[in-house]
């Protein structure tokens, strides 16, 4: 037998002009041609209020579903509506998209989960299939930029999706490191070698990174290389003196080192040179960071202007092969603005153990620019560290710990470590007074992996009301199912 709504409302203890007002508010709308009818997933949460006697979330949610479907009408029997609710969505037969994915045919795999969505509404791939999509498509733009040695495309594609830089796929860090050098950034394309010795500790993956390391390094550079090496594979050490002796053998050196640091040096920098010569107006030969004088580059106003006017190309076309540490300083800005992380580092390091003489707040600042650096290079807990160690300023002590604890909530949350994800996230919260958007979806579902699902809805919902987009009504729906379930 059918029953109207507004007299089976009242038996989950709703007033008959509160359901009135809900059905009003689904109805008292155009209805566009082109709307759907809500799936399985849409109407669970009406369900879960109705079932909870929640009249304020049964009049928000219908105003979503109004919103959302307004060329639905809703039936006229709760019990029509539950067994809506309750009952599967056609089923989606997934191996084609599987099929395509494997094909690498993405954009064909996008399309089928486009048409399938349209075919059998509520319905959306699983997680592991949008993880394997995404990893496949930055993969294959990663693979299009190196091809075409566009580095800032390669660049944009591992930092869209960083497992493309993981062990399992170190081809792309030796390709990385390779358009580095191609494009005269040889500090990153060794910062990058260091990134994967540090990381991928099988004998398989740090000899081939040291071999080719090998080719664009300095000597010291090596020899640190070699020293991270043993630190982070201890049962590597006979191999790797092994062939740290080959390799500088090929350079014409003694197969030993006299003395061998312990620690990896903190940053790139260049082998010593003979005494430098005195600087000149137009410079031909570079001089060693740890010889240069202080001042006495002509170029330093030039550069500088360049640098205050944010002109980070002409700065350093101004400053090549710098002969003074204050150009060396400023060169140092403009190279960390435009990306090149790794020569950047090197600068900020010599002018941080030598810019005393520079006077002022130079040292400090040239500190600040190394942690920046760090940063930039996901080296987090690098940074963290030379920051501990640092007296910076209110400002700068803000700006780094923010980073800070922005990679260190992704980090712990991609380890699905969801509980520090949150605490690291709040804390950021905290300290600047708001979240980003991006960070806040990130916590949304770290509530959600954690078992904290009310806090997720209430953060899917916050975002939702300041502005509806495809990815916050996805995570409701998501939180919804899952709630539904409980």
């Amino acid at each position: 037998m059918r029953a109207d709504l507004t007299l089976l409302f009242p038996a989950f203890r709703l007033g008959a002009a509160s359901v009135a007002t809900a059905l009003a508010l689904i109805v008292a709308t155009p209805h566009p041609a082109s709307a759907q009818v809500p799936g399985t997933e849409d109407l669970r949460a009406l369900i879960y209020y109705l079932d909870h006697d929640d009249q304020r979330s049964v009049q928000a949610e219908m105003r979503r579903l109004r919103a959302a479907f307004p060329n639905w009408t809703p039936p006229s029997d709760v019990n029509q509506l539950r067994s809506l609710a309750s009952t599967a969505t056609a089923s989606v037969d997934v191996q084609p998209i599987w099929g395509r994915i494997q094909r690498n045919d993405f954009a064909g795999a996008r399309a089928l989960i486009s048409q399938e969505q349209a075919r059998v509404p509520g319905w959306s791939p699983d997680a592991e299939m949008l993880r394997v999509l995404d990893t496949g498509e930055s993969q294959a733009a990663f693979e299009q930029a190196y091809a075409a040695r566009d580095l800032a495309a390669a660049v944009s594609a591992a930092r869209r999706t960083p497992s493309l830089m993981r062990c399992d796929r170190i081809n792309n860090a030796w390709r990385l490191a390779e358009l580095y050098q191609i494009a005269g950034q040889t500090p990153n394309a060794v910062t990058t070698y260091r990134g994967v010795v540090q990381s991928c500790t099988r004998l398989s993956d740090v000899v081939p990174t040291l071999e080719k390391a090998n080719d664009v390094a300095s000597t010291q550079e090596m020899a640190s290389l070699f020293d991270l090496a043993r630190q982070a594979g201890p049962s590597n050490t006979t191999q790797l003196n092994e062939l740290e002796a080959r390799l500088r053998a090929g350079r014409g050196q003694g197969t030993t080192r006299t003395a061998r640091a312990t620690q990896p040096a903190p940053a790139p920098r260049a082998a010593p040179q003979p005494a430098a010569a005195p600087a000149a107006a137009a410079p031909s030969a570079p001089v060693s960071p740890g010889r240069m004088p202080a001042t006495g580059d002509s170029r330093i106003a030039r550069v500088r202007a360049a640098k205050e006017r944010g002109d980070w190309t002409a700065c350093l076309a101004a400053s090549s092969n710098p002969q003074s540490l204050d150009v060396l300083y400023e060169r140092s800005w403009c190279a960390y603005n435009l990306d090149r992380a790794g020569e950047a580092l090197a600068g900020f390091t010599a002018a941080s153990q030598s810019g005393a003489a520079l006077g002022g707040t130079v040292p400090r600042d040239a500190r600040f620019g190394m942690i920046l650096a760090y940063l930039n290079m996901n080296m987090t807990e690098e940074g963290a560290r030379l920051a501990a160690a640092t007296d910076l300023t209110r400002q700068q002590r803000q700006e780094v710990e923010s980073t800070i604890l922005d990679q260190r909530a992704v980090r712990s949350y991609h380890q699905r470590d969801y509980a520090q994800t949150i605490a690291y996230l709040n804390a950021l919260e905290q300290l600047n007074g708001n979240l980003r958007r991006d960070l806040s979806m990130l916590r949304g579902y770290a509530y959600l992996n954690n078992d904290q699902s009310a806090q997720a809805l209430t953060e899917f919902q916050r975002l939702d009301a300041q502005l509806s987009t495809p990815e916050t009504r996805a995570a409701l729906q998501s939180v919804r199912g899952i709630r539904s379930g409980e």
